[in-house]
């Protein structure tokens, strides 16, 4: 149950986060897209540096809960960022909730605590740092990759989805390189001497760019979806490649683990779409974008 409130802690200081970060990131230049100096500017918003700064406070927190518990079962907790950033959004604009919003919620909702009651995730076990289990980060990498590529030669819209989705899919391996340092940690071993340590802060700088150049170039309900969708898949799947995380295979089992993944997601497209996650930036800035479209 700690576990659980702490994961939810999280998840809506990234959500909150989120939602700042956004509103900052798309008054910048599509120019600035996937360019160091995007993040060199936004570092100057006091905007942008709080919603980093709720952010990282949710990542403190979900890394206390990979402390505790398998990635199995915090990743899809931290997948209700986007419920939070609704919420935050709502009260902010004082926007009514519809009837397709309330849906939405239900099926996040109802996704994850069906994925966790089906699934049982339980067990794992940390891998030795030089052990081929960890080689199963590198077809993520390779995916995040081919997501950016594909996304450059398309319309911003498809371009922000997909820088979004690489986002997300890097922010899970960080899930599971913050989990396996921790691990390391506990264990008594020299964390110092592990490549893990080192690898994340490159895969978490490397996500924010991806984050905020998706935010540069769409409105939050095009451009975070696709990051909240990735990142728990992307984590469930390293931890049981990586920790021998198991889940229930029964067919009951399996079939509620596939409802949850299915409502959840589904509930995270609906909610994406809303038009209360955020608002239009400047007129002058709209109207740019719009012929740039």
């Amino acid at each position: 149950m700690i576990v659980i409130i702490v994961s939810l802690g999280a998840a809506c200081l990234l959500g909150i986060g989120f939602v700042a970060q956004q509103h900052a990131a798309y008054r910048e230049p599509l120019e600035e897209m996937l360019h160091a100096r995007l993040l060199l500017n936004l570092m100057r918003m006091p905007l942008w540096l709080t919603g980093v700064g709720l952010m990282v406070c949710g990542q403190i927190l979900g890394a206390i809960a990979l402390r505790a518990a398998d990635v199995s079962l915090v990743a899809p907790l931290l997948a209700m960022n986007l419920l939070f950033a609704l919420t935050a959004a709502h009260v902010i604009y004082q926007e009514p909730f519809g009837r397709m919003l309330q849906l939405g919620a239900v099926l996040v909702s109802g996704g994850v605590a069906l994925f966790l009651f089906a699934g049982q995730p339980q067990g794992g076990r940390l891998p030795d740092p030089v052990s081929a289990r960890w080689l199963a980060a590198l077809p993520v990498v390779v995916v995040a990759a081919a997501l950016v590529c594909y996304g450059l030669r398309r319309s911003l819209k498809v371009k922000a989805i997909m820088l979004a989705a690489a986002a997300g899919v890097l922010y899970g391996l960080q899930d599971v390189l913050t989990r396996g340092s921790l691990l390391t940690l506990d264990s008594g071993l020299n964390v110092l001497a592990t490549w893990q340590l080192y690898a994340l802060p490159s895969v978490a700088v490397v996500g924010l760019l991806l984050n905020q150049s998706a935010f540069d170039a769409a409105p939050l309900q095009i451009s975070l979806p696709a990051t909240t969708v990735a990142e728990p898949v992307c984590g469930i799947l390293l931890g049981v490649a990586i920790f021998a995380e198991r889940l229930q295979v029964t067919p009951a089992a399996l079939a509620g683990e596939v409802a949850g993944l299915v409502a959840m997601v589904t509930g995270i497209v609906i909610l994406g779409r809303s038009p209360y996650l955020a608002k239009p930036a400047q007129p002058a800035l709209q109207g740019r974008r719009g012929q740039e479209r």
